[in-house]
């Protein structure tokens, strides 16, 4: 070997040892930040039904009292009425807020978890904090589009982050019980539907009537027939 071709050797040896000690970096990073974390799984399941009871205690403050004193009972009526949309929505919010702190005890009771899987899962409250804003947005302004939109796009990420997080898990094998093939694939299954009934929902009740937001008190009969019909 020539000194030419001794000093390209040295070199490449010098490159595979900058690279494996990349690598190893690397790996040890991800192996850092995919191990368990010391948190107690009942602190977050705690922390979760807190946020859950707030949100669905905060849907109601969305009704406002009139600013002005009411001195007749005409005045009185006309102003129920005009609260009625509202109330309408607040009732549709709070239904599917029930149904994804209903999905989240069904399926999501974990042993372990990780700084990933814990992101996620505060991703998923975000998106349960924020629907009482977009219930307002929708029962206050939905003659605008982007009400409709932003309502509906909250929903929609919040199953999002919700199929996220099962996944995750999944994967993780954070799970006390390994759901079966059929058990996943129905879980799946119906999120993706109630995902579906989101988009029809936000289309039609901005195109055709601002009823067809009523459709999302569909989602309960969904989930329990599937289920019924899952365990038959």
């Amino acid at each position: 070997m020539n000194n030419s071709e001794y000093r390209s050797a040295i070199k490449e040896k010098k490159h595979l040892r900058k690279v494996n000690r990349r690598l190893s970096y690397y790996e040890r990073f991800k192996l850092a930040f995919e191990s368990d974390v010391d948190i107690d799984p009942g602190r977050l399941m705690g922390l979760t039904d807190g946020i859950f009871g707030m949100v669905m205690t905060l849907l109601v403050f969305g009704i406002a009292l009139p600013e002005l004193q009411i001195a007749s009972y005409s005045d009185f009526i006309s102003f129920i009425s005009t609260l009625t949309p509202t109330v309408g929505v607040t009732i549709v919010s709070f239904v599917l807020i029930s149904s994804f702190w209903i999905y989240h005890h069904e399926f999501i009771k974990i042993k372990r978890l990780n700084i990933p899987y814990l992101w996620i899962n505060i991703l998923f409250l975000i998106c349960i904090s924020f629907i009482p804003f977009s219930t307002s947005l929708i029962g206050n302004y939905s003659h605008f589009f982007l009400s409709e939109t932003l309502f509906g796009l909250n929903i929609f990420l919040t199953i999002v982050f919700f199929l996220l997080m099962y996944y995750y898990a999944d994967s993780r094998r954070f799970f006390e019980e390994m759901p079966s093939k059929s058990e996943k694939r129905h879980i799946i299954n119906t999120l993706l539907i109630i995902m579906g009934l989101t988009v029809v929902v936000n289309l039609l009740d901005f195109n055709v009537s601002r009823n067809f937001i009523y459709l999302f008190l569909l989602v309960p009969v969904i989930s329990t027939l599937r289920d019924i019909h899952y365990r038959m």
